[in-house]
């Protein structure tokens, strides 16, 4: 028996207990051995992560298309798992350490640390796993996996070692985003870019061979620039070589003031003769355009900024050759200064020997450790990195080609805008949480990349024996006791970044390279599902690493899914305090609300504005569905076995069985197509309007009455009709769904494993044509009284013009349930509408209504007329608004689409005015 309220909370731990007992989610099962598989991979959460509102929306598109395949008969496997997330991890444990005032990472060594960072995982990682069985995710949770298992530890070497024998990963000196805080290279992704009010300082640059005068523009070259720190390591200045300001000077030099350096002025078209003036300050060690610029030139990439953000002079060779007594003094009374401080005392100096022209105030964007806070510092270093322009050739064909596509398709551009441009791929990190660099070094820095330490061993010693550095006795004894080894050969001590074993994930977690049983089952996968912020990040590298080891792209299909933002269109954040906690949203209202409302809103290529309103909406709508099926129940309405809904005879069951077939039509059409918000749609309207609203209130004459043949049928109906609607609801709102299943259905099978809605031979359009012009008649009367004021209490007669007399037999048909739901007098039938009706349009029929007396036409007039003059002037003044082109391009994207949207509601008042003012001039 049903419960009398819904209560999500008593609910949904049960139904998860259910499924899980069960086993109802994992792939291979017995029935489905010989079934087509469906493979979906979940992007992995970081193991420190809780579920925030992308997480949600993310699942439960996924879990949708899950469900549906699952209940359609395919072998399905979600497979789920977590990132080791190198930074966010280690950072959580060092934190941990430092609370409790236990010895730092440093103190207690490499593997000490990794024993509690092990320990941490163990005892509270991975909680986001169970905040994503609340969601309801279908995941095959015996096949969770983590990145760093024994077994993708495995596939993470492997990798490696092969891309390095095929010379795509190697070691080069390149410029990195480096944390100076963390004292790690980081992702372009963990770099936040956050805008700061700083200065743009405009310095003077001596032309080599001219006497300085500040008071002489023509013996100085004026260069602008965000951070006067890094002068100390330019080696150029470059112009645009269409500027003819600067022709004459392209080829001399100017020298670097305090510096005494004497560097070139080079042409180059990086340099941009509309911003400042024109000439740029290069120095390639600290800038990723200058690193670019300087290798285009042949310039010499000098470092003046260490990893932890100080200036490092006085030791350094690169700056100081060839440097005059002066400069020297300045290297020593700068070095080791924080990078900040420095600025300050530099650009004294400049001022006070006349090279300061001005200063600008300037805000910018400048790059922080999304982590540490700290501005991150450009940093010229050694790293390990993969060829990425080789890799990606085969990826950018494959979408190219058509074999994997992005929906919606215009993802596809920024993917090849990304892919044609890419950079050398900077996998290492200076951590010590990841999979440690398989690379080992001997005593003269030769590399020796395997596997495992026993291959490395082996290759090393087999070289040194080679080249007469050992003999083959001492290679024996040290291949038998590691401890004669000590110091010969040692390990690169960095990981590679979190991404390089993320882009293994498809294959990783199928066994590879251990087995390939999985992998020939479920690989490739069907979809991919993920955000557009890492399309570049993982989505492109899957794509190399999948083509490149497992010869097949590892999807076909790349559903992009937009941002979740806040009712206002303001993306969420802590600072802003407008968060919204998926957690404390299912506490409140259950997560089939929760997951109803992201699904309802997932407009391909459009942001969700999230209100708890509409969550709040959406557990209404569960409500609805439950008290109709306490309803039904109440009314003896149960499915008789072996029930055909084609046997139907009344006309109001054959509509519903019409209507069912049609909706099942287009929610299967719109999943298939990853249109969630038009299924979604779908299946509310079905429920709410035809089901709850029309369907049962329809039937409730024959269901109050003396038992009959139709009273049999149409108990059958409901309870076909309701069942149908769980099944086609279940994938976007399971729990509810489960329960009112396991409770009206009783066949002892779970809902989840149910097969999916598929109808042959229930097409009625006789019956839709009777029923939906009741239901269309209704409907135009009840807002014909809104929008003409016309009291509820109020009835007034119905006069069907120029009826047929099938119009008029339906008419006799319904008429009590035409006159109780739209609140009629009598109904009658004449050859013209009389004087002073109003003319509705049904369906090419036309219905009067005499409302002379009845309403003050006049007054309505008026009345409306006032209402369309609002509404036009609420156009006009968004309009004003949007056709500021300052106003377009200063105020925050939410605030635009604000002022879309109060257009498009003004318009759409204005359309039904509009249509009220005609219904009374046909009235008049």
């Amino acid at each position: 028996m049903i419960e009398k309220n819904y209560q999500p909370a008593e609910i949904e731990n049960r139904i998860a207990r259910a499924w899980e007992d069960a086993g109802a989610f994992k792939a291979g099962r017995p029935e489905r051995r010989d079934a087509k598989p469906f493979t979906i991979v979940i992007p992995p959460p970081n193991v420190t992560g809780s579920l925030h509102m992308g997480h949600a929306l993310n699942n439960t598109l996924q879990d949708i298309l899950c469900r549906f395949e699952r209940m359609r008969g395919r072998d399905v496997l979600w497979q789920p798992g977590t990132d080791h997330a190198g930074i966010a991890t280690q950072m959580v444990v060092e934190r941990q350490l430092m609370e409790r005032q236990e010895p730092g990472r440093r103190d207690m060594g490499r593997a000490k640390f990794l024993e509690r960072v092990w320990k941490w995982k163990a005892e509270s990682g991975g909680v986001i796993v169970n905040q994503l069985k609340r969601l309801g995710a279908s995941c095959d949770w015996s096949r969770e996996r983590f990145t760093m298992d024994e077994g993708l530890s495995r596939a993470v070497a492997k990798v490696f070692v092969e891309l390095y024998n095929q010379k795509l990963i190697y070691k080069d000196k390149r410029l990195v985003n480096w944390d100076p805080k963390l004292l790690t290279a980081i992702s372009d992704l963990e770099v936040q870019q956050i805008e700061v009010k700083g200065s743009l300082w405009h310095l003077r640059y001596p032309i080599e061979g001219r006497k300085f005068e500040p008071e002489n523009p023509s013996s100085y070259i004026v260069v602008a620039t965000t951070r006067p720190e890094t002068m100390l390591g330019d080696t150029a200045v470059a112009v645009n070589p269409k500027d003819e300001r600067y022709e004459h000077l392209v080829g001399m030099n100017v020298v670097l003031p305090m510096v005494g350096r004497h560097i070139p002025i080079v042409a180059d078209e990086y340099s941009d003769p509309e911003k400042g003036s024109g000439a740029v300050k290069i120095t390639p060690a600290h800038d990723f355009n200058d690193f670019e610029v300087g290798k285009r030139h042949g310039l010499k990439s000098i470092s003046v900024i260490d990893q932890e953000g100080r200036i490092t002079l006085s030791s350094n060779e690169d700056y100081l050759l060839g440097l005059p007594e002066a400069s020297l003094i300045l290297a020593e009374e700068l070095h080791g200064k924080d990078r900040f401080a420095a600025r300050k005392l530099i650009v004294a100096k400049l001022e006070e020997a006349g090279f300061l022209e001005k200063i600008e105030p300037n805000t910018h964007m400048v790059p922080h450790g999304d982590r540490s806070g700290v501005v991150i510092e450009p940093y010229l270093t050694d790293q390990w990195y993969v060829d990425a322009k080789t890799l990606v050739q085969p990826a950018i064909e494959a979408v190219r080609s058509g074999k994997t596509s992005f929906v919606p398709k215009n993802w596809e551009k920024t993917y090849f805008e990304w892919m044609e441009n890419i950079q050398p791929w900077c996998i290492s990190r200076q951590l010590w949480w990841g999979h440690q660099i398989p690379a080992w070094y001997g005593p003269d820095g030769k590399v020796f990349v395997a596997e495992t330490e026993d291959e490395a061993v082996g290759k090393a010693l087999g070289f040194y024996v080679e080249q007469e550095v050992i003999t083959s006795e001492q290679a024996e004894a040290m291949a038998r006791d590691p401890k004669k080894r000590d110091g010969f050969i040692t390990r690169d001590e960095d990981v590679l970044d979190t991404w390089f074993s993320s882009a293994l994930w498809p294959f990783s977690t199928l066994g590879w390279p251990d087995s390939d049983v999985d992998v020939k089952r479920y690989y490739p996968t069907n979809v991919l599902v993920t955000g557009f912020d890492i399309i570049f990040f993982w989505v492109a590298r899957m794509m190399m690493m999948g083509i490149h080891f497992m010869k097949e792209a590892p999807f076909p299909e790349i559903y992009i899914h937009a941002l979740v933002r806040d009712e206002k269109g303001a993306k969420m954040s802590k600072s802003k305090g407008n968060v919204i906690d998926p957690l404390g949203i299912i506490d409140d209202y259950g997560a089939d609300a929760l997951r109803f409302t992201l699904a309802a809103m997932a407009a391909q290529g459009r942001d969700i504005k999230l209100s708890t309103q509409r969550v709040e909406g959406y557990r209404n709508f569960a409500t609805k569905l439950w008290n109709a099926s306490r309803f039904a129940e109440m009314n003896g309405c149960a499915l008789p076995a072996n029930f055909d809904p084609r046997s139907a005879k009344e006309t109001l069951n054959r509509w519903i069985a019409h209507e069912t077939a049609r909706a099942a039509h287009e929610i299967t059409e719109a999943i298939e197509a990853y249109r969630f918000n038009d299924a979604a749609g779908v299946v509310y309207r079905f429920v709410w309007n035809v089901y709850c609203d029309w369907y049962l209130e329809l039937v409730k004459p024959v269901m109050m009455g003396p038992d009959s043949p139709a009273k049999k049928e149409t108990q059958a109906m409901v309870a076909w009709a309701r069942d149908e609607i769980v099944k086609l609801l279940h994938p976007f709102m399971p729990f509810i769904t489960e329960e009112l299943w396991a409770v009206t259905a009783k066949r002892g099978q779970l809902l989840a494993l149910a097969q999916w809605p598929t109808y042959k031979n229930l097409d009625a359009d006789d019956a839709e044509n009777e029923i939906g012009w009741v239901v269309d008649l209704v409907t135009s009367i009840r807002s014909m009284r809104s929008e003409m004021n016309v009291p509820v209490a109020t009835l007034f007669p119905l006069i069907l013009v120029g009826a047929s007399a099938e119009i008029k037999s339906r008419a006799g048909r319904w008429s009590d349930v035409l006159k109780r739901l739209a609140r009629l007098g009598e109904i009658s039938f004449a050859d013209r509408a009389p004087d002073g009706s109003v003319q509705l349009l049904v369906r090419g029929e036309v219905a009067a209504i005499p409302l002379k007396g009845v309403i003050d036409l006049a007054a309505e007039k008026t009345r409306l007329d006032k209402e369309l003059a609002r509404a036009n002037d609420d156009i006009k003044r968004v309009d004003a608004k949007l056709g500021n082109e300052k106003f377009v391009a200063n105020a925050p994207e939410e605030v635009i689409d604000e002022q879309r949207e109060k257009r498009e509601e003004a318009e759409a008042r204005k359309t039904k005015i509009l249509e009220a003012l005609d219904r009374l001039k046909s009235a008049a």
